[in-house]
């Protein structure tokens, strides 16, 4: 803080007269540009934590599981030193899926009339052109697998691909049945034209309550400094 001190010294019957004596003005500016700069920072990590945090909290009340609310990630710049111009940044490393449920959307197929959607018997991978595992699809599975999948139509209910003369493993799996008894058909896949995905999640909403609060968070810094 900038203290100015008054020196009077009366001289006879002359008007009185003042001298200003006063610090150092620019090491008094410097230390108040460092209390900003770090009062500032601090209360936009503050805000990239607390941001991020409630993120997480909304996608798991949301019902979407632990694994998509881990996506979102904080960062604060400058990453070194402090600022008076700092800035939070707040993302997902799921933006599709995450976006999806913001907004409320109806996915399609871009390649054919239906969705192929996985059950729990087609497992989490299917196997590429190349032989590497990626993200299960109808024709990774029978790929990994070695199996073909058949198409049954059903009017009125979504239809289904199914594996011939297979069986469910000890992991819940659909597998070859090498056995001559008990072969039977096992549902792979079930077909949808589309799935409508209601909104879930209001990302908006949630940064605007985080950003209402970061003058508090400056300030609760200032005081501190």
């Amino acid at each position: 803080m900038l203290h100015v001190r008054l020196l009077w010294t009366p001289v006879n019957s002359a008007p009185m007269r003042f001298a200003i004596q006063r610090p150092d003005l620019v090491e008094a500016l410097a230390g108040t540009q460092k209390n900003i700069e770090h009062a500032v920072t601090a209360g936009m990590r503050d805000a990239s934590e607390g941001l991020k945090a409630d993120l997480r909290e909304d996608v798991v009340a949301a019902g979407l599981g632990e694994r998509l609310s881990r996506t979102w990630r904080g960062k604060t710049f400058p990453e070194a030193g402090e600022s008076a111009e700092a800035a939070a940044y707040v993302w997902s490393r799921a933006p599709k899926i995450v976006d999806a449920f913001d907004r409320g959307v109806v996915i399609r197929s871009a390649r054919g009339l239906f969705l192929a959607i996985p059950t729990a018997t087609a497992g989490k991978t299917g196997r590429g052109a190349a032989g590497r595992l990626e993200k299960i699809t109808p024709e990774g599975w029978q790929r990994r697998t070695g199996l073909k999948l058949r198409f049954v139509y059903r009017r009125g209910r979504p239809s289904l691909l199914v594996a011939e003369n297979a069986r469910v493993s000890k992991r819940g799996l659909a597998a070859a049945n090498r056995r001559k008894t008990g072969q039977a058909s096992v549902i792979v896949f079930v077909l949808v034209p589309q799935v409508a995905l209601k909104k879930r999640l209001d990302i908006r909403q949630a940064a605007k309550r985080q950003a209402a609060r970061v003058p508090s968070l400056i300030a609760r810094h200032w005081s501190q400094s």
